[in-house]
C-alpha cells in the first residue's frame, strides 16, 4: 500500500514537472496584460475612455462649428429629444459643446502629459545616472520649482502671453514634470548598479545610450502608471483654471469653461452645470481606475 502511494506521488510530481516544461514562457509585458484583463474595473474604464475620446474626435469633425451656433429663442432649454443635454444661455446645443470642449480638455491632458513626461524622464534619468554634484545641482533646481505655486506661474503667463490654450499649456508644463523626474531618478539610482549596466560601461557604451537604451526602458512600468494618473491631473487643472477665468476663453470652450458658465445659472438651470461636471468626473474616475489596474498589473510581486 505504501509502495503504491509513493509511486502515485512520484508519477504526479513527474506530470507536474512536465506541465511546467510544456507551459509556454510569458514575458513581463504579456503577463502584465494578462493580469490587467482580469481587472474588470480597469477594462471597463479603458473602454469608457476609448469611447469618450472617439466621440470627442469624431463628433466635432462631423458637426463642424455647429457647437457655436446660437438661437436665443431656445435659451436655457431643458434636455429633450432634439437637444439631449439641453441648451445654454445663448441657445447653443450643450451636447455638441460637451464633445467640442472635451476635445480641448483631453488634448491638454494628453499633450501636457507627453511634454512633461519627455522632459521629466530625461531630467530624472540624467540626474540619477551621473549622481554626485550633477545630481545635487539638478535636484536643487527641482526643489526650487516645486516651491513655486503653479497658480503664480499661470498668472504670470497670462500677464505676459495673455489668456488662452498656449499660455495655459506652458504654465502647466513648467511645473508638472518635477514629480516624474524624482520618481525616475529613484529608479535609476537602483538600476545603475546592476550587472548589465556595469557590463555596458566596461564595453565602452556611451552614457546617452546606457540611459536611453538600458535604464529608461526598465522604468517604463513606473512611467506608464504615473502617466495614467497625470493625464486626469492636467484635465482637472485646465477645468479649474478655465472655471476661474484663467484658462480657455470664448469662443473656444472646454469642460471647465462650460462649468464656469453653468454655475451662474445653477439654481434655475442645473443641467448647464451637471453635464460638463459629469464629463469631468467620469473621465477622471476612469483614468484613476485604469491607473490602479496598471499599477497592480505591473507589480512584480504579483507576477506568476
Amino acid at each position: 500500500m505504501e509502495l503504491k502511494e509513493e509511486l502515485f506521488a512520484l508519477d504526479y510530481e513527474n506530470h507536474s514537472n512536465a506541465d511546467e516544461i510544456v507551459r509556454p514562457s510569458m514575458s513581463f509585458w504579456q503577463d502584465a496584460w494578462r493580469r490587467l484583463k482580469k481587472n474588470k474595473m480597469a477594462m471597463v474604464s479603458l473602454v469608457i475612455l476609448c469611447l469618450i475620446m472617439l466621440a470627442c474626435l469624431i463628433i466635432p469633425i462631423v458637426t463642424g462649428n455647429a457647437f457655436q451656433a446660437q438661437n436665443t429663442t431656445l435659451a436655457h432649454q431643458k434636455p429633450n429629444m432634439q437637444s439631449w443635454f439641453g441648451r445654454d444661455e445663448l441657445g447653443r446645443d450643450n451636447f455638441l459643446r460637451i464633445w467640442a470642449g472635451g476635445r480641448v480638455s483631453i488634448l491638454i491632458g494628453l499633450v501636457g502629459t507627453a511634454i512633461s513626461l519627455t522632459f521629466g524622464v530625461l531630467y530624472g534619468g540624467i540626474s540619477g545616472y551621473f549622481g554626485g554634484i550633477v545630481d545635487d545641482i539638478m535636484m536643487r533646481i527641482v526643489e526650487i520649482i516645486v516651491g513655486i505655486p503653479y497658480m503664480i506661474v499661470v498668472i504670470l503667463m497670462s500677464v505676459v502671453l495673455g489668456k488662452g490654450l498656449v499660455p495655459l499649456m506652458i504654465a502647466l508644463c513648467l511645473t508638472s514634470w518635477t514629480g516624474l523626474a524624482r520618481l525616475v531618478r529613484g529608479q535609476i539610482l537602483q538600476l545603475k548598479e546592476s550587472e548589465y549596466i556595469i557590463a555596458a560601461k566596461t564595453l565602452g557604451t556611451s552614457h546617452w545610450r546606457i540611459i536611453t537604451k538600458h535604464l529608461i526602458p526598465n522604468t517604463l512600468s513606473v512611467i506608464i502608471v504615473n502617466t495614467t494618473f497625470q493625464i486626469p491631473g492636467f484635465i482637472f487643472a485646465e477645468a479649474f483654471l478655465s472655471f476661474i477665468g484663467l484658462g480657455i476663453q470664448p469662443p473656444d470652450t472646454s469642460w471647465g469653461a462650460m462649468a464656469a458658465v453653468g454655475q451662474v445659472n445653477m439654481s434655475y438651470y442645473p443641467h448647464e452645470l451637471l453635464f460638463p461636471a459629469l464629463a469631468i468626473s467620469v473621465t477622471m474616475l476612469a483614468f484613476n481606475l485604469l491607473g490602479d489596474g496598471l499599477r497592480d498589473a505591473f507589480d512584480p510581486k504579483l507576477r506568476q
